[in-house]
């Protein structure tokens, strides 16, 4: 676990008081000294006292999309120029993040928007979302040309990454929106690598995988094309929400305790994805330092279509998400832990 060092600066004042030389009279005598109810001591301006020390989060990104954001606020935490101190962490899977916000060894983490609601209604609101910090990523990648519709993926067989998790009902959705039971499909759930392999080698002819995974595929294997983007496939419905991937989920105890940290991570965390969001070539440098994603040329191609975002306040986060939400409690109320958050699932 990689972790930031901690900024711990005391700096100690010494405010010096001048000494009140004696006015001399016409008589030459000196005029008597304060008494020490005479005596002023300087207040100290805001600049002279010491800066609070910052408060330490214990944070975790995913590798992947999830992460990307945030690859300029860890480079920034490692340079001390953050306004909390982060101890973090760059995890490969949600179960990880579910188990450090469940024991809470984690303050705040990126996860699957539908791991945070089931975590919600499993914890009777022991977790609460920040920020909405990715829309949809997913594609479906093919070593061939027959797939046009999400109609075409009938019988035949898909390997995928992210079961239980937002990519197995976004797909779910997709395939029964478009007359197509999940289960006419031969749906084989296996790790990111795994997937990867299949498709370089063409041992494997269809995917499901999110960018930047899919970037690297078609870096790979030129022969492998882009046939599917689920967030066209999703608007397409017109059924009024938006794919809503990825949010930033925090310990409604931390945030309690600890609002003003939970305010400087957004503003570290915004200012983060409007610097990778607009610098992708400098940005794909630090994905990479980072382990986000395997290189940098992969990160650069795929940052533009990570889908980025950092959406904050009750109300905004609650108008981006609360459709797609709908969509999928409608579809399968486990996805989200069982019904559809309430407001107090949201940070204000």
């Amino acid at each position: 676990m990689k972790r930031s060092k901690i900024l711990a600066l005391g700096l100690a004042l010494a405010l010096t008081a001048g000494l009140l030389a004696g006015c001399t009279g016409g008589s030459g005598s000196q005029s008597p000294a304060p008494t020490p109810s005479q005596t002023v001591t300087p207040t100290p301006t805001p600049s002279e006292t010491a800066p609070a020390e910052k408060q330490t989060v214990n944070l975790a990104v995913l590798k992947g999309p999830s992460g990307v954001g945030a690859a300029k606020l860890l480079a920034d935490s490692d340079a001390g120029e953050t306004a909390n101190d982060y101890a973090y962490s760059i995890m490969a899977d949600n179960t990880e993040i579910v188990a450090g916000l469940s024991s809470g060894s984690l303050d705040i983490a990126a996860v699957a928007s539908n791991v945070a609601a089931n975590l919600y209604n499993k914890t009777n609101g022991g977790i609460q979302i920040a920020a909405v910090s990715g829309l949809g990523v997913l594609y479906i990648l093919e070593n061939g040309n027959t797939v046009q519709s999400m109609a075409d993926l009938k019988g035949q067989t898909l390997y995928a990454t992210g079961q239980g998790a937002n990519p197995e009902y976004v797909l779910n959705y997709l395939l029964t929106e478009n007359g197509v039971d999940p289960a006419e499909v031969d749906i084989q759930w296996k790790t990111a690598d795994e997937v990867s392999a299949l498709m370089v080698s063409g041992e494997a002819r269809l995917c499901m995988m999110p960018v930047p995974a899919a970037t690297a595929i078609q870096m790979s294997n030129p022969d492998v094309r882009e046939a599917l983007d689920l967030s066209a496939e999703w608007d397409g419905l017109n059924n009024g929400s938006h794919l809503t991937m990825t949010c930033i989920a925090v310990r409604t105890a931390f945030a309690q305790e600890h609002p003003e940290a939970v305010e400087n991570f957004l503003a570290d965390y915004a200012a983060s994805v409007e610097y990778v969001k607009g610098d992708p070539a400098a940005a794909s440098e630090l994905v990479a330092q980072y382990g986000i994603t395997p290189k940098a040329k992969i990160a650069e191609l795929a940052i533009p279509k990570c889908s980025l975002v950092c959406i904050t306040g009750k109300v905004d986060m609650a108008d981006a998400i609360q459709g797609y939400f709908e969509v999928l409690s409608a579809a399968n109320p486990d996805a989200l832990g069982g019904s559809i958050p309430d407001d107090g699932f949201y940070f204000e």
